[in-house]
């Protein structure tokens, strides 16, 4: 899989760098539309998007646990409704816990 994206990579760099001229570039956009159109290249992009929709709910299971353990770890302990005290403290309406919500003045 590296070795294709890093062709991919060259062969865009190359088409968008060279001073071949417009010959070279209609060559290159020739070779890659039959490569393309490929059955087996056909063939082989199915099954990677087949195989990153099975594996889509285990990786979507991960993250959540992952950012489940992460807010795990950020959010106080001791403290009874962690989530409501977050949105509490981050919503940008809730200016009661303000002492001025709107300076005056220069701002720094």
């Amino acid at each position: 899989m590296k070795k294709l994206t890093l062709l991919i990579a060259a062969a865009a760099g190359y088409v968008l760098g060279a001073r071949a001229g417009r010959e070279r570039y209609e060559q290159i956009k020739r070779t890659a539309t039959r490569v393309k159109e490929d059955p087996r290249v056909q063939e082989k992009a199915h099954q990677a998007a087949d195989l990153a929709k099975e594996k889509a709910p285990v990786v979507k299971d991960k993250v959540a646990s992952a950012a489940s353990t992460a807010a795990d770890k950020v959010t106080p302990s001791g403290s009874g409704n962690h989530r409501s005290d977050l949105e509490a403290n981050l919503n940008p309406d809730n200016v009661a816990l303000q002492d001025n919500p709107y300076p005056q003045g220069d701002l720094p």
